[in-house]
């Protein structure tokens, strides 16, 4: 089974320098220990919320509204992508790349199974 995991973040509470070396390392460490147990299928942080761009669709019309938007407290920073048997296994890999991350981040990460096409 294939589970999303999505990143939220509050800008207010992420450490103002941004990960540091020796985090990248650690992640670097992990990433590539859960795509040698064929867990990991992709992961990426994203780009600024001021680059994004919302669709809002209500009563058949579309509003396009590029960033920032001011309204946001928090939002999807990034995600991974993982190959697992169970929701407790992916849960168990998530929990390890959040641990790595320490005291300085808060983070929510929301694991959702991917539906797959019958």
């Amino acid at each position: 089974m294939r589970y999303m995991m999505l990143l939220q973040l509050d800008p207010a509470l992420m450490p103002e320098s941004g990960p540091t070396p020796e985090l990248m390392e650690e992640m670097g460490k992990l990433i590539e220990e859960m795509t040698r147990a064929g867990v990991l299928l992709d992961t990426a942080g994203l780009g600024p919320l001021e680059q994004s761009t919302r669709i809002h669709l209500a009563g058949g019309k579309q509003t396009v509204t590029d960033g920032p938007f001011a309204e946001a407290k928090e939002f999807i920073g990034g995600y991974l992508l993982v190959q697992a048997k169970s929701k407790e296994e992916a849960a168990e890999w998530g929990s390890r790349f959040l641990a790595i991350h320490g005291d300085e981040w808060e983070f929510v990460m929301e694991i959702r199974q991917v539906m797959e096409a019958s």
